[in-house]
């Protein structure tokens, strides 16, 4: 058995993301109505945290805070303690719009604190903007999740650490598997996570996220090192090379499996918002 064995697992389930569409995978929930379906079988099989985006009429990402609310309002209702995420990411609007929904007061948000390269474009997060993301987390009490798709992202939270610009405890996922960015590989794995330790301590709680085919991998290596897990279709559409994932929940009973087979519980709500020193739900 591993020594982290009956350390309890996170699991994260990003449930549509910005680009996947039923053409990719019919299984994609597009309409609030779907994503709160979905999401609810997610939490059933053992997701703690629902990472959101929304979609307009047509399919397209956005950032009405419309939207977000009537999402959280379902995953609220329909997800008892569910811990709701919601994405400022930079395909659903551009500038301080990517915050718009931040006077829900969700109990986290997403926040990139720096840009990078993505297959086709660059992600643009400029200090200004993710200072003054950071600051409006801080004023509504949101605890941000810090995405880092590169070394220098890692660093960049803990400068914000120091200067209180988010809180003494950051949770930072660092997102392997995207094309032009942070490759996902084992050695590069490791690296980062000894960076997270020597940076905030040992005892953070950190996730890690594979895109495409290295969501499973990812797992694995995260669930055998001791942290949390994220899976779902916003980040992968297949169950393996040839098959479609027919659900969210069917994604997330794999990141079950890979955090069972270290000997790790599957953490409830409560305990999630407990390890990230979130309120009660």
């Amino acid at each position: 058995m591993s020594d982290v064995a009956g350390k309890p697992c996170i699991i994260c389930v990003a449930i549509t993301g910005s680009l996947p569409t039923k053409a990719d995978n019919p299984a994609v929930p597009i309409t609030i109505t779907e994503q709160i379906e979905s999401t609810h079988e997610a939490y059933e099989a053992g997701a703690s945290i629902a990472h959101c985006h929304v979609r307009d009429d047509a399919g397209k990402p956005t950032s009405d805070p419309e939207r977000f609310a009537r999402l959280m309002e379902g995953i609220q209702l329909h997800c008892p303690g569910m811990i709701v995420q919601l994405s400022t990411g930079g395909r659903s609007g551009a500038g301080q719009a990517r915050g718009g929904m931040l006077h829900l007061r969700p109990p986290m948000a997403s926040l990139s604190v720096g840009s990078n390269n993505f297959p086709t474009r660059v992600y643009e997060n400029p200090p200004d903007l993710v200072d003054w993301l950071a600051s409006e987390m801080k004023t509504y009490g949101v605890k941000p999740e810090i995405e880092a798709f590169d070394l220098s992202h890692i660093y960049k939270a803990h400068e914000m650490m120091e200067r209180a610009q988010i809180g003494a405890r950051p949770y930072v996922q660092f997102v392997m598997g995207v094309k032009n960015a942070m490759p996902a590989e084992k050695r590069v794995f490791d690296f980062y996570v000894e960076t997270v330790k020597y940076l905030f301590g040992d005892d953070i709680p950190w996730c890690a996220a594979g895109i495409g085919r290295h969501q499973r991998d990812l797992n694995d290596w995260a669930a055998a090192a001791g942290g949390h897990l994220r899976t779902g279709l916003e980040d992968n559409i297949r169950l393996d090379k040839i098959t479609l994932a027919p659900s969210n929940a069917a994604l997330v009973e794999l990141a079950v499996n890979a955090a069972q087979r270290y000997g790790r519980p599957i953490a409830t709500p409560s305990q999630a918002r407990k390890i990230l020193g979130l309120r009660a739900g």
